[in-house]
């Protein structure tokens, strides 16, 4: 049994068509208000905002990362 990141109810996977969909214990689709919080608070930053320094950086570790394996 899985359970929910952000509030720790216990749920199953189900699918529906070709998304998969929360379900709760008694059949009733898991919508929490811990998601929809976290959800409204996503924010996107494009790569010309950050500094060119730290951007070459990180992209220099996801290189490496991937190199080891």
């Amino acid at each position: 049994m899985a359970q929910c990141k952000f509030c720790g109810t216990d749920i199953t996977w189900m699918k529906d068509g070709r998304k998969n969909v929360p379900v709760e214990i008694d059949g009733a689709k898991h919508e929490c208000e811990n998601f929809k919080n976290a959800r409204s608070s996503y924010r996107e930053i494009k790569p010309n905002e950050i500094d060119p320094d730290i951007l070459k950086e990180y992209q220099d570790r996801m290189n490496n990362q991937i190199k080891k394996k």
